[in-house]
């Protein structure tokens, strides 16, 4: 119980951060790194229309959707798979993202599209980085799937179907924290913060948190299970003989 409410209260922090860095990206940019479908309907629109006038705006939203796409696949390298797995090395993973952030937050100004391609690679490979938990797709850079996952779990609910409470806990909760993660990043980016570089900050305390958190308390608890199954089949064993 105590390792689900840490995974969820992760899932959670990730998707403010992905959505507060998003907005700072959008307010200064005009476009959307975290997620791509609305984007690429721009995009389409764009080169049907094709004039001087829209060429910015369809590189800018390539650059994002490429950077995000490559994101992805640089998670399927390190991390190798999707399914959440405490074992695997996301505190370094989350300490790179805030690495793009800091980077595309003093990069915005003078090369806003190397920016957004930096920013789009980080939310790529948060969004693949652990994808899945107990047969929850866990998206936490946008919100279709986590309201289609939502939307079902309660439909079903409602229908009489056994669902677990916490299947509609989870996507509820990733749901609210996505959208405070927008809100404060405007009430700060209009208080003259730059939630971009406050968001790459954020990230790398929490990597680094997250590692010490990793190798200070969850593998030396793991490890000495271990050792109490170990020790409890070798006395079971001598008991038999």
């Amino acid at each position: 119980m105590q390792t689900k409410r840490v995974i969820i209260a992760a899932g959670c922090a990730l998707a403010f951060g992905a959505s507060f860095a998003n907005t700072g990206l959008v307010l200064h940019t005009g476009t959307s790194v975290s997620h791509l479908t609305g984007d690429i309907a721009k995009l389409t629109i764009d080169l049907a229309s094709w004039s001087p006038a829209t060429r910015l705006e369809a590189s800018r939203v390539a650059t994002a959707a490429g950077c995000f796409f490559f994101g992805a696949v640089a998670a399927g390298f390190f991390i190798h798979h999707p399914t959440l797995d405490l074992w695997r090395p996301y505190g370094r993973t989350v300490s790179a993202i805030g690495g793009l952030f800091l980077a595309a937050a003093f990069l915005v100004s003078g090369y806003p599209l190397v920016s957004i391609g930096l920013a789009g690679f980080g939310c790529g490979l948060q969004n693949a980085m652990a994808n899945h938990y107990r047969g929850i797709v866990l998206r936490t850079t946008h919100l279709t799937g986590m309201f289609t996952d939502f939307g079902v779990s309660l439909g079903m609910k409602a229908r009489g179907h056994d669902i677990p409470t916490w299947k509609i806990a989870v996507p509820f909760l990733i749901i609210l924290s996505f959208c405070l993660g927008g809100l404060c990043a405007v009430v700060l980016q209009k208080s003259g913060y730059d939630t971009v570089l406050i968001a790459g900050v954020a990230y790398l305390v929490a990597g680094i948190s997250w590692t010490i958190w990793k190798h200070g308390v969850f593998i030396p608890r793991q490890r000495g299970r271990s050792g109490q199954a170990t020790a409890m089949a070798e006395d079971q064993g001598d008991a038999s003989r």
